[in-house]
Parts: C-alpha cells; structure tokens; sequence
C-alpha cells in the first residue's frame, strides 16, 4: 500500500510539474507551441524586454528584413516607452509577459488576473497595440490562468527551442536553435534580463546573426507568431 500510495504521489507530482510547465500543456489555459509543420517557416521571438539593448536587436532584424514577436514586459514597457513603441513602429508583432516578470505558481486567482490586465493597459497605454499573445514568465501557469486569459483576449504561446541565451555564448545558442529547428517552430530568446537595467545581450544578438543565416541557407523563412498560427489554422 506505501508503495502504491508513494507511486501515486510521484504520479501526481509529475503530471503537476508537467501542467504548470510541459510546453504541449494545455492544463491551465489555451496555450500553444508550435505552428504548421507542413510549412518551411519559423517564428523569432524575444521575452523580457524592452531594456536599452532592445535597439541593437533591432538593428540586426532590420537588416535581416525579419519581423519578430517580442513579448513585453508592462513595468519595463513603462519604464522605456520610446524604445517600446520602436518595437511597433519597426513593424514587429507585440506580444504580453505580463506586468512583473512574477512566477505564477502558488499565487491567487487575482494576482494572476491583476498580471495580465496590467500588463495590456500599461501595453496598449504606450505601445498602441493590445496583445492577442502572452508568454508567462518562466514559462510558469497556474490556476486562474485561463480565466485571466480569456477576460485578457489572450493565447498563451511557448516554444518549440529554448536559446539559453542568458547564459550560453552565441555560437552555442545558434546551434541549439539550428538543432532543434523544425516546420512551424517557435525559437524564443531574450532582448532583456528579467527586469534588469541595461542588460548585457551581445550574445544573443550575435547567436541571432549566426543562427538567422543557416536557418535561411536551409530554407526557412521568418515570420511573427500571429502570421505563423494563422497559417497553422487556415484550410
């Protein structure tokens, strides 16, 4: 009977981990990770911004002609609104991390909520854009997340590859994304550093430069994640 009871518990555990972070888990709200596979494109997307190194990465897309996703936090939103709303006028897709850079987990139904709505006033305030996507932090749901999301107008958006790039040096951050690039993937990277003030991200604007021109030498092409689910759902 212990070991039963222990084999469930594990059981248990496991499927919780995997609902609060398994990037398929649809557990706590519309959520999605990929697009069509039947198409030779990908999505860049970059989470934690905008910081004051967000302009040297859109040097880089722009003379890449590459419109990306960037999911926006709404303090650093506030604190940088010029360089937020150069992300939109650059012709990127905007898209939520929330207000704080919070981690969901063991928080309440309204601190969830309060996340997401502060997070699409303080966006849309600024920016001009209300997101339709959202990307929590550390990749982190909880409950009440869907219900924040669907009052929000929000889908929840993961990732096919995981850069690493707040830690990794460039050529090791364009191989993962080469390596595990597929149809319809979403490749996620950073243009800040959680909250931090004036972040280091050389590496992964230069990961970015090297990873954008193999990716292109086999065929894919780059577009935002609106324009990639889109074409995952049309007949």
């Amino acid at each position: 009977m212990l070991i039963e009871a222990l084999a469930g518990t594990a059981s248990a555990a496991g499927f919780m981990a995997w609902a609060v972070r398994g990037r398929s888990s649809r557990v706590f709200g519309p959520s999605v990770w990929h697009g069509a596979r039947d198409r030779r494109a990908l999505a860049l997307t970059f989470d934690d911004g905008p910081s004051e190194s967000t302009p040297a990465l859109l040097k880089l897309l722009d003379g890449l002609d590459i419109r990306a996703t960037f999911f926006v936090s709404g303090a650093a939103v506030e604190r940088l609104p010029e360089i937020a709303r150069s992300i939109a006028a650059a012709g990127h897709e905007i898209g939520s991390h929330g207000y704080s850079h919070a981690r969901l987990y063991l928080r309440g139904p309204a601190f969830v909520t309060g996340e997401l709505e502060r997070a699409q006033e303080a966006i849309g305030r600024i920016t001009g854009v209300t997101p339709k996507f959202y990307r929590p932090a550390y990749g982190c749901r909880w409950f009440g997340l869907e219900a924040a999301q669907r009052r929000c107008g929000l889908t929840a958006v993961m990732w096919t590859v995981m850069g690493r790039d707040w830690k990794w040096p460039a050529g090791r951050v364009a191989a993962r994304l080469v390596r595990g690039a597929s149809n319809g993937g979403i490749l996620c990277l950073h243009d800040g550093r959680e909250l931090a003030p004036r972040p280091d991200i050389r590496e992964t604007v230069e990961a970015v430069r090297i990873a954008v021109s193999e990716l292109r030498r086999r065929g894919y092409r780059f577009e935002p994640v609106g324009e990639l689910l889109r074409a995952a759902t049309a007949p």
